[in-house]
């Protein structure tokens, strides 16, 4: 079980640190927004520059993973987002919804076996 969490970390954290990188860094091809919902969606974001402090977020939550130290602060940082981007997938875009729940269940797993970390946030 010790294997399987460095692989769920490491690969949720190398995610994270590519695609929040590529944000502000542009390294990989992105097409223009179509026009649709999920199309507005993403201009408003890029046109208010949140997006700037999404990728600011990624970053972080995927190098604490990628790292071993404050895990549990960086699953903490990357539940909105995770949230967001399966919400955004199976509400606007559908395409993309078979890596949002690749990204949700690594991140589920990961959840689970530090779940003692989390007892505080659930204690009556």
């Amino acid at each position: 079980m010790k294997i399987a969490t460095v692989i769920a970390r490491v690969l949720l954290g190398l995610i994270f640190v590519v695609f929040g990188s590529n944000i502000s860094l542009h390294f990989l091809p992105t097409p223009p927004p179509p026009a649709t919902p999920a199309g507005d969606f993403s201009k408003a974001l890029m046109q208010s520059h949140y997006i700037y402090v999404v990728g600011l977020l990624q970053v972080m939550g995927g190098l604490l993973l990628l790292t071993g130290r404050y895990i549990p602060l960086g699953l903490t940082l990357l539940g909105p987002v995770i949230v967001n981007i399966l919400l955004f997938h199976i509400f606007l875009d559908p395409s993309g919804l078979p890596m949002a729940i690749l990204v949700g269940a690594l991140a589920l797993f990961l959840r689970w076996r530090y779940k003692s970390n989390f007892g505080g946030l659930v204690k009556p």
